[in-house]
């Protein structure tokens, strides 16, 4: 079966570093929807549906007869992560990067409209949804709440993430749990100031910091069993200001909750928030917190895992099954917990950066089997008119 010939390759490749150099954060990728709008208008879709969630877009290619809807995401947003790479194309955003990869995803996902330009669906419809703000947790919410997504509700979902730390372009899957659910908790402890000379008669939360910081630390051994996966991050901390004559009367914490099933999660949460009470009574604090970046467990269907064996297995690409989740967090959670859906991991290269390092840049080598994958994934479900 052919897929994409070598000149759109090239053209795909162009269009991967002209959205590096765009890198955009999650909410404000005004410049890449932009671009990316443009790309899929010299597609012809059917239809071309803009500002879902955000800055989201999704291209509808319809068949020629009834058959189910098959949507295939891929994210718009970068990181606040400065560019280390000396390279042609590097970010022109001051302090943001593509150093997840969603350059890649968006090039091999406009590879597919290219594809589907000439060989319309058979049955049913394809939908390519280009999400915003994956990276905060909060655009497959903002997509999924947005009424103009109801009108094209997906039967099947799919995604890829690519993976470095393993072999260029092999393909990986595990059926249930893909990726961890995350949550993060921020906490502000409001006392009293008082002189350092007299402590005493203020109300310093320096105790209950440092109470705060063991007690979520210690979480994963008393709150988790032996046969469940948790981690408790705390990743920072803050006490007053640096003013020797002062007795603190402020502190902000913050950490990071990781569960590979999303009820050890909701359990978790309580036992945070009910930690957090506990303390902030003992020491006479006033306790604000909130949760945010909240990414559910991203599960991935049997029956969808079978679609991409078997595209790997047409692709001629290297497949395994993984044993274990991945212990980092994706918002294609929220997706998958609603629809049928699947995401795999395509193989970045062993002795790549690993994701969110600034010295990290997507492998364009792996934009012809992406396409390949998804093509090959849709011709099992939609098939294509000869």
């Amino acid at each position: 079966m052919e897929t994409l010939a070598g000149n759109t390759i090239e053209e795909l490749t162009e269009l991967r570093h002209e959205l590096h150099r765009l890198a955009e954060l999650s909410g404000e990728e005004y410049k890449t929807s932009n671009r990316i709008r443009r790309l899929l208008e010299g597609c012809a879709p059917d239809r071309l549906l803009e500002g879902i969630g955000g800055e989201g877009i999704i291209a509808v290619f319809e068949g020629s007869r009834e058959g189910p809807c098959v949507m295939i995401r891929c994210e718009l947003d970068a990181l606040p992560i400065p560019e280390e790479n000396e390279i042609s194309y590097r970010s022109k955003t001051e302090g943001v990067a593509h150093k997840c990869g969603h350059d890649g995803h968006m090039a091999i996902v406009a590879g597919v409209a290219r594809y589907l330009q000439d060989h319309n669906p058979r049955a049913g419809e394809v939908h390519l949804l280009f999400q915003p703000a994956e990276e905060t947790g909060q655009g497959a919410a903002r997509v999924l709440d947005d009424h103009k997504f109801r009108a094209v509700e997906p039967d099947f979902i799919f995604a890829l993430h690519n993976l470095p730390g393993y072999p260029l372009k092999q393909v990986l899957l595990r059926d249930g749990v893909f990726a961890s659910a995350s949550r993060g908790y921020e906490v502000i402890l409001k006392g009293e100031t008082a002189h350092a000379a007299h402590p005493e008669r203020g109300r310093s939360p320096a105790m209950a910091l440092a109470a705060l910081i063991q007690q979520f630390s210690a979480f994963p051994q008393f709150y988790a069993s032996l046969d469940q996966a948790a981690k408790a991050t705390v990743i920072h901390s803050k006490l007053g200001e640096v003013a020797f004559g002062t007795s603190p009367g402020y502190a902000e914490f913050r950490a990071t909750l990781r569960t590979y099933e999303n009820e050890l999660m909701e359990a978790l949460c309580e036992r945070a928030e009910d930690t957090v009470s506990n303390i902030a009574q003992t020491y006479g604090l006033q306790a604000d917190t909130r949760w945010t970046e909240r990414f559910e467990a991203t599960r991935s269907d049997a029956g969808c895992n079978a679609y991409i064996e078997e595209s790997a297995r047409r692709a001629g690409l290297e497949l395994t099954r993984k044993e274990t989740p991945f212990a980092w967090s994706e918002d294609f959670g929220r997706f998958t917990s609603r629809y049928k859906g699947a995401i795999f991991g395509l193989g970045a290269g062993v002795d790549q950066p690993p994701l969110h390092a600034g010295s990290y840049d997507f492998p364009d080598a792996l934009i012809s089997p992406g396409v390949s994958m998804f093509i090959h994934i849709l011709n099992q479900i939609t098939g294509f008119e000869q």
